[in-house]
Protein backbone atom coordinates (compact mmCIF):
# COMPACT_ATOMS: atom_id res chain seq x y z
CA UNK A 1 0.00 0.00 0.00
CA UNK A 2 0.87 3.17 -0.78
CA UNK A 3 1.90 5.59 2.43
CA UNK A 4 -0.18 8.26 0.86
CA UNK A 5 -2.89 8.16 -1.70
CA UNK A 6 -4.86 10.88 -3.06
CA UNK A 7 -8.59 11.17 -3.09
CA UNK A 8 -9.85 13.97 -5.39
CA UNK A 9 -13.64 15.11 -3.84
CA UNK A 10 -14.65 18.25 -6.41
CA UNK A 11 -12.62 20.08 -9.29
CA UNK A 12 -13.38 23.34 -10.62
CA UNK A 13 -11.20 23.48 -13.92
CA UNK A 14 -7.77 22.82 -12.39
CA UNK A 15 -8.31 23.73 -8.82
CA UNK A 16 -9.17 20.48 -6.60
CA UNK A 17 -10.27 19.78 -3.63
CA UNK A 18 -9.88 16.38 -2.05
CA UNK A 19 -8.49 14.26 0.65
CA UNK A 20 -4.44 13.24 1.27
CA UNK A 21 -4.45 9.63 3.10
CA UNK A 22 -1.28 9.06 4.72
CA UNK A 23 0.04 5.98 6.53
CA UNK A 24 -1.41 7.69 10.43
CA UNK A 25 -4.24 9.94 9.25
CA UNK A 26 -5.39 12.41 6.67
CA UNK A 27 -5.66 15.63 5.68
CA UNK A 28 -8.01 18.03 3.80
CA UNK A 29 -7.37 19.94 0.69
CA UNK A 30 -6.54 22.78 -0.57
CA UNK A 31 -4.29 22.75 2.60
CA UNK A 32 -1.94 24.93 4.25
CA UNK A 33 1.05 23.70 7.01
CA UNK A 34 2.16 26.17 9.59
CA UNK A 35 5.61 26.39 9.94
CA UNK A 36 7.16 24.51 13.25
CA UNK A 37 10.71 25.13 12.26
CA UNK A 38 12.77 23.91 15.77
CA UNK A 39 9.31 21.92 16.52
CA UNK A 40 7.26 24.50 17.64
CA UNK A 41 5.64 27.31 15.71
CA UNK A 42 6.99 30.28 17.52
CA UNK A 43 5.06 31.63 20.72
CA UNK A 44 2.63 28.81 20.11
CA UNK A 45 2.16 25.42 21.12
CA UNK A 46 0.92 22.12 20.14
CA UNK A 47 -2.77 22.93 21.98
CA UNK A 48 -2.50 26.08 19.71
CA UNK A 49 -2.65 24.09 16.83
CA UNK A 50 -5.16 21.89 17.43
CA UNK A 51 -7.63 24.84 18.32
CA UNK A 52 -7.22 26.49 15.21
CA UNK A 53 -7.61 23.35 13.31
CA UNK A 54 -4.27 22.70 11.62
CA UNK A 55 -4.11 18.84 10.16
CA UNK A 56 -0.80 18.95 9.22
CA UNK A 57 2.63 20.94 10.69
CA UNK A 58 5.64 21.45 9.19
CA UNK A 59 9.35 21.03 10.95
CA UNK A 60 12.41 22.00 9.60
CA UNK A 61 15.34 18.85 9.48
CA UNK A 62 18.38 21.79 9.19
CA UNK A 63 17.41 23.03 12.26
CA UNK A 64 16.30 19.84 14.99
CA UNK A 65 18.98 17.66 12.99
CA UNK A 66 21.28 20.42 15.27
CA UNK A 67 19.18 20.73 18.10
CA UNK A 68 18.36 18.43 19.81
CA UNK A 69 19.35 16.04 17.34
CA UNK A 70 17.50 13.72 15.64
CA UNK A 71 18.67 11.13 17.47
CA UNK A 72 17.29 12.35 20.44
CA UNK A 73 13.86 12.97 18.80
CA UNK A 74 13.94 9.46 17.62
CA UNK A 75 14.47 8.12 21.19
CA UNK A 76 11.63 10.97 22.58
CA UNK A 77 8.95 8.83 20.20
CA UNK A 78 9.45 11.37 17.20
CA UNK A 79 8.32 14.71 16.40
CA UNK A 80 4.74 14.54 16.79
CA UNK A 81 4.92 12.98 20.13
CA UNK A 82 8.12 14.97 20.80
CA UNK A 83 6.05 18.32 20.05
CA UNK A 84 2.88 16.82 21.52
CA UNK A 85 1.23 17.53 18.59
CA UNK A 86 -1.83 15.05 17.69
CA UNK A 87 -2.15 16.03 14.11
CA UNK A 88 0.35 14.90 11.10
CA UNK A 89 3.50 16.57 10.47
CA UNK A 90 5.58 16.65 7.52
CA UNK A 91 9.66 17.64 7.38
CA UNK A 92 11.27 19.54 4.52
CA UNK A 93 14.82 17.89 3.58
CA UNK A 94 16.79 21.39 5.05
CA UNK A 95 18.05 21.66 1.84
CA UNK A 96 16.49 25.18 1.03
CA UNK A 97 18.49 26.48 4.85
CA UNK A 98 21.51 24.85 3.38
CA UNK A 99 21.59 26.18 0.53
CA UNK A 100 21.27 29.91 1.89
CA UNK A 101 24.35 29.33 3.64
CA UNK A 102 26.83 29.21 0.34
CA UNK A 103 27.88 25.55 0.96
CA UNK A 104 29.99 23.66 -0.79
CA UNK A 105 28.15 21.34 -3.38
CA UNK A 106 29.25 18.32 -5.19
CA UNK A 107 27.54 15.68 -6.89
CA UNK A 108 27.47 13.22 -3.89
CA UNK A 109 26.57 15.88 -1.75
CA UNK A 110 26.70 19.22 0.25
CA UNK A 111 28.75 20.24 3.24
CA UNK A 112 27.57 23.13 5.63
CA UNK A 113 28.14 24.98 8.87
CA UNK A 114 26.09 24.93 11.78
CA UNK A 115 23.97 28.25 12.59
CA UNK A 116 24.49 27.66 16.50
CA UNK A 117 28.27 26.86 16.77
CA UNK A 118 29.85 27.03 12.98
CA UNK A 119 30.53 23.38 13.47
CA UNK A 120 30.95 21.72 9.58
CA UNK A 121 28.30 18.95 8.89
CA UNK A 122 27.73 16.85 6.04
CA UNK A 123 24.37 16.10 3.87
CA UNK A 124 23.76 13.21 1.45
CA UNK A 125 20.54 12.04 0.14
CA UNK A 126 20.81 8.97 1.77
CA UNK A 127 21.88 10.98 5.16
CA UNK A 128 18.76 13.26 4.88
CA UNK A 129 16.13 10.58 4.36
CA UNK A 130 17.82 8.58 7.53
CA UNK A 131 17.77 11.70 9.04
CA UNK A 132 14.01 11.97 8.67
CA UNK A 133 13.20 8.45 9.54
CA UNK A 134 14.77 9.58 12.75
CA UNK A 135 12.76 12.33 13.39
CA UNK A 136 9.44 10.32 11.71
CA UNK A 137 7.31 13.04 10.28
CA UNK A 138 4.35 11.87 8.63
CA UNK A 139 6.51 12.91 5.27
CA UNK A 140 9.50 13.36 4.21
CA UNK A 141 11.00 15.32 1.31
CA UNK A 142 13.96 14.45 -0.68
CA UNK A 143 17.55 16.53 -0.52
CA UNK A 144 16.97 18.53 -3.67
CA UNK A 145 19.41 22.01 -5.06
CA UNK A 146 17.52 25.18 -4.93
CA UNK A 147 19.09 27.70 -6.95
CA UNK A 148 18.90 31.36 -5.94
CA UNK A 149 16.70 33.30 -8.76
CA UNK A 150 18.19 34.94 -10.87
CA UNK A 151 20.99 32.48 -11.42
CA UNK A 152 22.73 31.62 -14.81
CA UNK A 153 21.21 28.85 -16.88
CA UNK A 154 24.27 26.97 -16.15
CA UNK A 155 24.12 27.45 -12.36
CA UNK A 156 19.52 26.24 -13.14
CA UNK A 157 20.59 23.38 -15.23
CA UNK A 158 23.41 21.91 -12.80
CA UNK A 159 20.11 22.05 -9.74
CA UNK A 160 17.98 19.94 -11.88
CA UNK A 161 20.65 17.53 -12.85
CA UNK A 162 21.55 16.79 -9.29
CA UNK A 163 17.97 16.96 -7.68
CA UNK A 164 17.05 14.25 -10.20
CA UNK A 165 19.92 12.25 -9.36
CA UNK A 166 19.77 12.77 -5.90
CA UNK A 167 16.05 11.96 -5.79
CA UNK A 168 16.91 8.34 -7.44
CA UNK A 169 19.36 7.86 -4.17
CA UNK A 170 16.83 9.06 -1.59
CA UNK A 171 14.39 6.22 -3.70
CA UNK A 172 16.02 3.87 -3.01
CA UNK A 173 17.60 4.75 0.56
CA UNK A 174 14.16 5.09 1.76
CA UNK A 175 13.38 2.55 4.04
CA UNK A 176 9.97 3.22 6.41
CA UNK A 177 6.87 1.71 4.88
CA UNK A 178 4.86 4.36 7.32
CA UNK A 179 6.43 7.43 6.34
CA UNK A 180 5.65 9.11 2.51
CA UNK A 181 8.78 10.00 0.61
CA UNK A 182 8.19 13.06 -2.11
CA UNK A 183 10.20 14.14 -4.84
CA UNK A 184 10.73 17.82 -5.56
CA UNK A 185 10.64 19.78 -8.99
CA UNK A 186 13.07 22.12 -9.52
CA UNK A 187 14.13 24.35 -12.85
CA UNK A 188 13.61 28.18 -11.71
CA UNK A 189 11.72 29.77 -14.37
CA UNK A 190 12.54 28.38 -17.03
CA UNK A 191 9.33 26.61 -18.33
CA UNK A 192 10.85 24.18 -20.52
CA UNK A 193 13.25 22.70 -17.12
CA UNK A 194 10.70 22.64 -15.25
CA UNK A 195 8.59 20.35 -17.61
CA UNK A 196 11.66 18.11 -17.44
CA UNK A 197 12.72 17.81 -13.75
CA UNK A 198 8.47 16.84 -13.00
CA UNK A 199 9.10 14.42 -15.61
CA UNK A 200 12.28 13.04 -14.63
CA UNK A 201 10.76 13.12 -10.74
CA UNK A 202 7.83 11.18 -11.87
CA UNK A 203 9.75 9.13 -13.62
CA UNK A 204 11.57 7.75 -10.39
CA UNK A 205 8.14 7.61 -8.33
CA UNK A 206 7.40 9.00 -5.43
CA UNK A 207 4.31 9.33 -3.39
CA UNK A 208 4.00 13.28 -3.63
CA UNK A 209 5.46 15.80 -5.24
CA UNK A 210 6.56 18.88 -4.27
CA UNK A 211 7.47 22.20 -6.11
CA UNK A 212 10.82 23.87 -4.95
CA UNK A 213 12.58 26.53 -5.81
CA UNK A 214 9.53 29.75 -6.26
CA UNK A 215 8.70 32.06 -4.32
CA UNK A 216 12.60 33.33 -4.16
CA UNK A 217 12.66 36.57 -5.40
CA UNK A 218 10.67 36.27 -9.07
CA UNK A 219 8.14 37.79 -9.01
CA UNK A 220 4.42 36.25 -9.05
CA UNK A 221 4.24 36.92 -12.85
CA UNK A 222 7.23 34.78 -13.51
CA UNK A 223 6.56 32.15 -11.00
CA UNK A 224 2.83 31.48 -11.93
CA UNK A 225 3.94 29.79 -15.57
CA UNK A 226 6.89 28.07 -13.72
CA UNK A 227 4.55 26.15 -11.57
CA UNK A 228 2.23 25.47 -14.72
CA UNK A 229 4.42 24.10 -16.93
CA UNK A 230 5.70 21.51 -13.81
CA UNK A 231 2.18 20.87 -12.91
CA UNK A 232 1.49 20.27 -16.09
CA UNK A 233 3.32 16.43 -15.82
CA UNK A 234 2.80 15.54 -11.89
CA UNK A 235 0.08 12.56 -11.67
CA UNK A 236 -3.37 13.74 -10.79
CA UNK A 237 -3.42 10.71 -8.13
CA UNK A 238 -0.89 12.23 -5.29
CA UNK A 239 -0.57 15.61 -3.99
CA UNK A 240 1.14 18.49 -5.47
CA UNK A 241 2.79 20.57 -2.85
CA UNK A 242 4.01 24.06 -3.49
CA UNK A 243 6.64 25.16 -1.02
CA UNK A 244 7.35 27.89 0.99
CA UNK A 245 4.41 29.98 -0.70
CA UNK A 246 1.87 31.83 1.64
CA UNK A 247 0.81 35.10 0.84
CA UNK A 248 -3.12 35.24 -0.28
CA UNK A 249 -2.96 36.11 -4.08
CA UNK A 250 -0.42 33.51 -4.70
CA UNK A 251 -2.43 30.95 -2.86
CA UNK A 252 -5.69 31.47 -4.75
CA UNK A 253 -3.24 31.19 -8.04
CA UNK A 254 -1.99 27.81 -7.46
CA UNK A 255 -4.87 26.11 -6.39
CA UNK A 256 -6.37 27.44 -9.60
CA UNK A 257 -3.63 25.79 -11.81
CA UNK A 258 -3.98 22.44 -9.43
CA UNK A 259 -1.71 22.62 -6.61
CA UNK A 260 -2.84 21.18 -3.02
CA UNK A 261 -1.10 22.13 -0.45
CA UNK A 262 0.83 24.92 0.81
CA UNK A 263 4.24 26.20 3.55
CA UNK A 264 4.71 29.49 4.74
CA UNK A 265 6.40 31.40 8.06
CA UNK A 266 5.19 34.15 6.45
CA UNK A 267 1.63 34.52 8.63
CA UNK A 268 4.10 34.51 11.73
CA UNK A 269 7.01 36.66 10.45
CA UNK A 270 5.00 39.48 9.89
CA UNK A 271 2.42 38.55 12.91
CA UNK A 272 5.22 38.98 15.28
CA UNK A 273 5.83 42.18 14.08
CA UNK A 274 2.53 43.75 14.24
CA UNK A 275 0.76 42.80 10.58
CA UNK A 276 -2.10 40.92 10.45
CA UNK A 277 -3.69 39.35 7.37
CA UNK A 278 -7.85 40.09 7.05
CA UNK A 279 -10.22 40.65 4.02
CA UNK A 280 -9.60 44.00 3.12
CA UNK A 281 -5.58 43.72 3.31
CA UNK A 282 -2.94 43.84 5.11
CA UNK A 283 -3.51 45.49 8.40
CA UNK A 284 -0.38 47.01 10.56
CA UNK A 285 -1.85 47.20 14.20
CA UNK A 286 1.13 49.46 15.46
CA UNK A 287 -0.36 52.70 13.73
CA UNK A 288 -1.78 55.01 15.88
CA UNK A 289 -4.67 54.96 13.70
CA UNK A 290 -5.87 51.95 16.17
CA UNK A 291 -4.93 53.52 19.28
CA UNK A 292 -8.85 53.90 19.96
CA UNK A 293 -10.07 51.64 17.72
CA UNK A 294 -12.62 48.69 19.10
CA UNK A 295 -12.87 46.71 16.12
CA UNK A 296 -11.86 43.01 16.08
CA UNK A 297 -8.63 42.39 13.64
CA UNK A 298 -10.72 41.36 11.21
CA UNK A 299 -14.83 41.38 11.74
CA UNK A 300 -15.60 38.32 8.83
CA UNK A 301 -12.45 36.32 11.07
CA UNK A 302 -13.67 33.74 13.04
CA UNK A 303 -10.58 33.27 15.41
CA UNK A 304 -10.87 33.69 19.24
CA UNK A 305 -8.23 36.35 18.93
CA UNK A 306 -10.94 38.44 17.07
CA UNK A 307 -14.14 37.29 19.23
CA UNK A 308 -12.25 38.79 22.06
CA UNK A 309 -9.81 41.25 21.35
CA UNK A 310 -9.99 45.54 19.97
CA UNK A 311 -7.00 46.42 17.33
CA UNK A 312 -6.60 49.30 20.46
CA UNK A 313 -5.85 46.32 22.99
CA UNK A 314 -3.28 44.58 20.75
CA UNK A 315 -2.05 48.29 19.41
CA UNK A 316 -1.58 48.59 23.20
CA UNK A 317 0.35 45.67 24.35
CA UNK A 318 2.90 45.77 20.83
CA UNK A 319 3.18 49.16 22.54
CA UNK A 320 4.44 48.42 26.00
CA UNK A 321 6.50 45.24 24.17
CA UNK A 322 4.51 42.81 25.49
CA UNK A 323 4.98 39.14 24.43
CA UNK A 324 1.52 38.43 23.83
CA UNK A 325 0.49 40.66 21.06
CA UNK A 326 3.01 39.01 19.04
CA UNK A 327 1.24 36.19 19.56
CA UNK A 328 -2.10 36.90 19.63
CA UNK A 329 -1.61 38.56 15.95
CA UNK A 330 0.55 35.09 14.87
CA UNK A 331 -2.99 33.22 16.19
CA UNK A 332 -5.10 35.37 14.03
CA UNK A 333 -2.92 35.24 10.83
CA UNK A 334 -2.61 31.01 11.10
CA UNK A 335 -6.41 31.22 11.71
CA UNK A 336 -7.08 33.48 8.97
CA UNK A 337 -5.18 31.67 6.06
CA UNK A 338 -6.77 28.02 7.78
CA UNK A 339 -10.08 30.29 7.03
CA UNK A 340 -9.24 30.77 3.29
CA UNK A 341 -8.21 27.47 2.33
CA UNK A 342 -11.43 26.45 3.82
CA UNK A 343 -13.25 28.83 1.64
CA UNK A 344 -11.38 27.42 -1.40
CA UNK A 345 -12.47 24.42 -0.84
CA UNK A 346 -15.95 25.03 -0.37
CA UNK A 347 -15.57 27.09 -3.77
CA UNK A 348 -14.48 24.35 -5.73
CA UNK A 349 -17.38 22.03 -4.35
CA UNK A 350 -19.86 24.65 -5.39
CA UNK A 351 -17.94 25.16 -8.87
CA UNK A 352 -17.77 29.40 -7.94
CA UNK A 353 -13.91 29.18 -6.97
CA UNK A 354 -13.27 31.38 -10.12
CA UNK A 355 -15.39 34.15 -8.42
CA UNK A 356 -14.01 33.72 -5.11
CA UNK A 357 -10.05 33.89 -6.53
CA UNK A 358 -11.17 37.18 -8.77
CA UNK A 359 -12.55 38.26 -4.68
CA UNK A 360 -8.99 37.23 -3.28
CA UNK A 361 -6.61 38.97 -6.06
CA UNK A 362 -8.79 42.45 -5.90
CA UNK A 363 -7.80 42.70 -2.73
CA UNK A 364 -4.24 40.79 -2.56
CA UNK A 365 -3.40 41.13 -5.91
Amino acid sequence: MNPVRFELDSQDGAARAGVAHTANGSYRTPCFMPVGTRGAIKYLSAADYEQLGAEIVLGNTYHLMLRPGAETIASLGGLGKFAGWRGLTLTDSGGFQVFSLEPKVDDDGVTFKSTYDGSLHRFTPEIAVHTQELLGADIQMVLDVCPPLPSPPDVVRKAVERTAAWAARAKVAHQRTDQALFGIVQGGVDNELRRESAQRTVAIGFDGYGIGGLSVGETREEMLPALAAALEHLPADRPRYLMGVGDPASLVEAVALGVDQFDCVMQTRIGRHGTALTSAGKLHIKNAQYALSDEPLDATCACDVCARHSRGYIRHLFQVGEPTASRLVSLHNIAWTLQLMAAMRSAIEAGSFDQMRQRVLTVWG
